[in-house]
Formats: structure tokens, sequence, C-alpha cells
């Protein structure tokens, strides 16, 4: 295959095109970030307690009464799961004396008083998943997450054969027809089911528009993309929703809602061009080559005659092919491990005192900071430290708070610090997979690796179980995982500055060199040196060795990479 960076650098890197496709990608992933975690409010559990029939014909006094009171974390609070015996509680009312009260209870038998303060009704509410139920509520959660590990799993492989765009439009269509239907589900069964398909429209989605935007794109605007533009329209489609939900407090028409962006963003089909690096890994060079001219007259530029001297095509690949390198190996541990520290905050940090929607917006403020932060140091900083020094400062942030675990501002102020170096952390990560992957099976590996980290989204909210064993061992847990992920960070190549691969091939011989992890140093040596003009200091490849040349003139080879 052709070098595609250098054959497409006629169109410039930040012309109308790039700035219009960049636009319209961003407005695509709004409706990813806005249904991420939908279900905080869909399936969110206000205070609750048990109702007492109006045929009791008991004062409000009685009905208070008829509550008993329990302590909860030291605290006094209205049980939710039982009452006094309502007989017995309407005997004590004719006799006008509350002596009785405490000595029998019994579960709630005519259903349950739902707090509306913030909710007027969720599927916890409609379908009662409280009490008995209550394990009803987080399987629906974890099933949404399921979906999403099944959309990661089929949308990579279908998307490297078939095409980004069809697959990217496929999966807003999925995702915003079953956040329809969610508001149609007449059972808690079917609505849990209609939660897996939303799950795996989302994040199939999201893979798909952000693989498809770092192959149009190139040099810094792909990086401007991929770690500022994307990641603040998915933060603002996630601060979309609890203004929608604080507006409209009924599950049902929060549904109907949500599902609004993704028809919207539909009939930007097109408008939104495929791939035409994808189109040259299949050897599809005439779809490439229009594509390409039609790009270059709205740039106004002049496109060469023969874009793509030489067609070379892919080979078919699947996701075995990437575990024989040592890269995605290492990719898969990273991302299952942060992300399994970021959503096990995300779900804990939900259940803060205070108003939720409030709440949930300050939450995903911090990741506008994050993401602002990964852009700023990405665009002039290597991969590697980039990625090392965040996660490191995650990881400090969320080991310290077993120290000041008893001092609440400080311990909300280090949840946050962790939370903003774990994104930044996550958001550096996918620039990296994405330098990383060839194109013949970038999105597979991208979807793959994100298969492992809805795997850690998964077993997040199990980690906050362990409080039983430990207050201190979630957090242990979580700032361990990051600081694991940094560790192995050490043990990737270097892409910063460096073409995309696309091929196996590229991937390997870039995963072997040790010039494109040092290549600061070499041109350093070309300033210090001089070098003449047309002449660069070189390093040659050979088997496992790398030789320096001194100052030569251009490549004969392949094996030849220059730095000047």
């Amino acid at each position: 295959m052709t070098d595609y960076e250098e054959s497409v650098a006629f169109l410039g890197t930040w012309g109308p095109f790039q700035r219009r496709v960049l636009f319209l990608l961003c407005l695509i992933a709004v409706p990813s970030g806005y249904n991420i975690l939908s279900v905080i409010f869909l399936l969110a559990t206000p205070p609750h307690h048990c109702y007492i029939p109006t045929e009791s014909n008991l004062s409000q006094e009685w009905i208070e009464a008829s509550i008993p009171v329990q302590q909860v974390a030291g605290l006094p609070e209205r049980s939710s799961c039982s009452r006094y015996e309502l007989d017995l509680v309407q005997n004590l009312s004719a006799l006008g004396t509350r002596s009785g009260l405490g000595l029998k209870q019994e579960g709630c038998k005519d259903g349950w008083t739902y707090s509306t303060e913030h909710f007027q009704s969720t599927v916890v509410t409609e379908f009662n998943l409280v009490c008995g139920d209550q394990w009803k509520q987080p399987l629906s959660s974890l099933v949404y997450f399921l979906g999403g590990l099944s959309g990661c799993l089929a949308s990579g492989p279908i998307s490297d054969r078939f095409g980004r765009k069809p697959v990217l439009f496929g999966a807003i269509v999925i995702l915003s027809t079953f956040t329809c239907a969610v508001a149609f589900a007449p059972s808690w069964p079917v609505s849990t089911v209609i939660f897996f398909m939303m799950g795996l429209g989302q994040i199939a989605s999201y893979i798909v528009v952000f693989v498809l935007g770092s192959e149009i794109l190139t040099g810094r605007t792909r990086v401007f993309y991929s770690n500022l533009c994307l990641p603040f329209a998915y933060v603002f489609g996630m601060m979309m929703l609890p203004c929608s939900a604080y507006l409209v407090g009924h599950w049902r028409h929060l549904s109907l809602i949500m599902a609004v962006p993704g028809l919207a963003s539909i009939p930007l089909c097109w408008l939104i061009p495929e791939s035409s690096r994808w189109l040259v890994s299949r050897g599809r060079l005439q779809e490439a080559e229009l594509r390409l001219r039609s790009a270059a007259l709205e740039n106004r530029v002049k496109a060469p005659d023969v874009i793509f001297p030489e067609s070379q095509k892919g080979n078919s690949l699947s996701f075995p092919d990437l575990l024989r390198t040592q890269n995605i190996r290492a990719i898969t541990i990273m991302l299952f491990s942060l992300n399994m520290s970021y959503f096990g905050m995300q779900f804990n940090m939900t259940g803060l005192s205070g108003n939720p929607f409030l709440n949930y917006v300050l939450v995903s403020g911090v990741e506008f900071l994050a993401f602002a932060a990964s852009w700023l140091v990405v665009r002039s900083f290597p991969r590697r430290p980039s990625f090392i020094c965040f996660t490191l400062l995650g990881s400090l942030a969320l080991l310290l708070i077993q120290i000041t675990l008893s001092l609440r501002s400080i311990t909300l102020s280090l949840v946050m610090l962790g939370k903003f170096g774990i994104l930044a952390g996550i958001s550096v990560l996918y620039i990296f997979t994405g330098e990383l992957s060839p194109t013949v099976i970038r999105n597979t590996a991208l979807s793959s690796c994100a298969s492992f980290s809805r795997v850690g989204c998964c077993v997040s909210p199990y980690l906050l179980q362990l409080v039983v064993i430990s207050q201190y061992l979630p957090w242990i847990i979580v700032g361990s995982l990051s600081l694991l992920s940094g560790f192995i960070c050490f043990f990737l190549p270097e892409t910063f500055r460096q073409p995309l691969p696309d091929t196996i091939q590229q991937m390997r011989r870039v995963q072997r060199s040790v010039c494109g992890a040092t290549s600061h140093s070499l041109k350093s040596a070309n300033v210090e040196n001089r070098a003449p003009p047309g002449f660069y200091f070189d390093c040659r490849f050979t088997g496992s060795h790398v030789s320096l040349l001194g100052f030569t003139e251009a490549a004969q080879s392949s094996e030849v990479r220059r730095y000047g």
C-alpha cells in the first residue's frame, strides 16, 4: 500500500472540506453522549415507603407513625420496605394510643409511595423495582452495558469489511429507534431488552465516528478533532441529559426527547463522505480518488493526475491477528483498568447528596477540563509521557483518599482530581490506539479494545460492594488499576508525529522502531550538527538493531526513516 498521507498531502489539513467534515462529525457524536448514562435517570430510585390505603381511614399523623424508623449510616431514616401491621395501627388509632407500635412489622402489601421531589416517574417507580425486586434495577443497567459490549464486538469487523459510513448511520438508527421504543415498553422485561439495543447503538456510533474522523483528517487537525472537538461534542450531549430530565420528569417523555438528536442526525448521511483511507485499504482506488478530487475542488487546490500510483489491497484480517502484537494486548489491559476506574467513580458520584441533576452537570464539567488538557498536551508532547503523567496524577489522587476519607470536602476534591487524570489518560489512549492500529483493521482494533473497556464498565458497579470488607478497599483498587495502566504504557512504542500505519507490517515496524521513540533526539541532532539542506540524520533497521547513519541524503528504501 502506498503512503496514504503523502498521497493526500495536496489537500492540506485545514481547508473548507476538513472544517465541514469536522463540524458534521461532531454533530453526529452528540446523540451518543446524550445516551451514554441515560440509565442513571431512567432507572433512578427516588425515596419511597410503604403505601397506606385511603380505606384505612387513618389520619396523616397515624400514616406517618405506621412507617418504622431505622438507623442508616448512623442517621434515622424511614423504612423503605416495611410498615407496622395495618390492623394493629388501625386498632391503636381507634384507641388513641401508640403503646403497641414497634411490636410487629409487615411488607409493603399495598405497594409504595414514591417521592416526586426530583422525578415524577421512572422505570423503577412504574414497575416497582424496589425491595424484593430491587435486583432488577442494577440488572437493567448491566444489560445496557452488555449491549455496549456487543456493539463493540460487532461494529468493528463489520465496519472494516463494509465501510465506516454504513455502520455509523446504522448504529444511529438503532439507537434512535430503540430509544423511542423504550417509551412504549409495557413491562420491565421488555424495557430491559430495549436497553440492550440502546447500549449496542450508543457505543457503536461513537467508535465509528471516532475512526471515520481520524481517517479523513490528517496532521494537527486529526489531533484537534480526536482530542478536543469530538470529546467536547460528546460531553455537550452528556450535559443535555440532566437538563432534559429536569424539565421532563416522566421517564417515557424523556425517552422520546432523547431520540430527537439521533433522528435529526440521519439526514447528514448524504453530507458525510466515506473514509478514502479505508477505500484504499480495500483496493477501491477509483472511489477513493473520486472523493479526494471532490474534496480538492472544495478546498480549491489542484489534485495530481494520479493520486495513488499503485494498488495493494489489504488482506482480510481479524482481531486474533492483532492479538499477536504486543501493542494491542497492552492497550486492552490498559482500557479495561481505566474504564473500571472511571465508571466506578461515575456511579459512586451520582449517589452524592443534593440535587442529582446539578451533581451530574458538575461531574460532566470535569470532563471538559480533562479533554481540553489532554488536547493541549498531545498536540505538542509525545503520547507515552503524556499518558503516564495523567494516569499517575489520577492514581495518586485516588490512593490518597484513604487518608482523607473522613474529610468530605477534601475527599470530593481528590475524587474529582482522580477522575480528571483518568479521563485525560483515556483520551490520550484512544489517540494512541488509533495511531498504532493499521487502516485495514483500525475499527476492529478500536472496537475490540473498547469491548474490554465495556467489561470494565460492567464490573465497576460491583467495586462499591467491597466497602463491606473495608471502606478503603474500593479506592485502593481503583487507584491501583490506574497505576497499572501507566506502568504498562512503558512497553508501547511512541507514535508522536508518525504517519498512521496502513498494514500489519507497518504496525510491527513501528513497534520495533527505536528511532520512532527518539525522534526528538534525532531532530535535535540535525539542528545541533547543522545538517545541510536536503540531508538528514538517519537510522537504519537491521533485524532488532538500529544503526545511526549520520548525515545522508533521502532514504533509498523503506528501512530508512528520516528525521529533519
